[in-house]
């Protein structure tokens, strides 16, 4: 599809996501939304695409969700939604979470500015998360009179703790890179300059050091397993996955380079080099 809201960029392997409504401090309309979801698909399929970053264009992260008039509609006016992804029955938030929450590939968020609402929620699902020291962040709903999205109850405790989740959105009150860094939203804080080529830096590690299908699965392992109601349940998914990547051309690779002290060349593809028995989860539709 062509984007209008956004930017999509590839190099050396890294797919940056661009948040491009600067002038409305890139806050989130529903073809923004739609335009996120499809840039997610078309990097996930894309096996030259290893990690993908978003990040905003201007001052602002994403400042949540377009309120206006416009904001819910088409350019030419129309009331209806872009696309089937976006229905009316389910909030627009949670569309962009879940296939993040699927992807093979690791996600940064490089959060540059303000983050709140929908300009938050939407990173948790990512893996790593950097701020600007300019970043200021808000879980702001019950100040709107409305509930928590994008399924931020399910991420968010699981990431700060249920005591600071708790504050945040039950306050929704903002707050800024240092107290995000504190409680472990975020990784690191770094000067506005040193944001995106940090997040490079993370990015280039993974791309030249790493399998693609190693990482697809490590990313799956870790967020398909992290409700599980016991540790042995992870124990035997991971015996399966080990089990599996031992017999494939991506550990010899490995330990081959490894022995010959070389950079490794992974031949694997994610687009078709996945095991049979992935996804090993139930998938889980949405409906009421």
């Amino acid at each position: 599809m062509e984007y209008t809201q956004i930017l999509y960029e590839i190099s050396d392997r890294i797919a940056t996501i661009t948040l491009n409504r600067p002038d409305k401090i890139n806050i989130c309309t529903y073809r923004m939304a739609d335009e996120i979801i499809d840039a997610f698909g078309k990097a996930d399929a894309d096996d030259d695409v290893r990690v993908v970053i978003v990040t905003g264009a201007g001052r602002a992260f994403c400042g949540g969700t377009d309120i206006s008039p416009e904001g819910g509609t088409l350019e030419d006016g129309s009331s209806e939604l872009s696309t089937e992804h976006l229905k009316a029955d389910r909030e627009v938030a949670g569309q962009i979470t879940m296939p993040i929450y699927d992807l093979k590939k690791p996600v940064i968020a490089a959060i540059n500015g303000a983050a709140a609402g929908v300009g938050i929620t939407m990173t948790l699902a990512m893996d790593i998360r950097l701020a600007s020291e300019n970043a200021r962040m808000g879980f702001v709903f019950t100040r709107r009179g409305i509930v928590a999205e994008g399924a931020s109850t399910w991420f968010l405790p699981r990431i700060v703790g249920m005591g600071k989740a708790a504050e945040w959105i039950l306050t929704g009150r903002v707050f800024g890179a240092q107290e995000a860094l504190a409680h472990g939203l975020v990784t690191e804080v770094l000067p506005p300059d040193a944001l995106i080529p940090r997040a490079r830096e993370i990015a280039l590690e993974i791309v030249e050091n790493t399998s693609a299908i190693s990482i697809a699965l490590c990313r799956q392992l870790l967020w398909k397993l992290v409700g599980v109601d016991h540790p042995i349940e992870a124990n035997k998914i991971e015996s399966k996955v080990l089990q599996w990547t031992f017999q494939q051309a991506d550990a010899r690779e490995g330990i081959e380079s490894f022995l010959e002290k070389r950079p490794p060349n992974f031949p694997m593809k994610v687009s078709s080099d996945m095991p049979d028995f992935y996804p090993w989860w139930t998938e889980r539709p949405f409906e009421y």
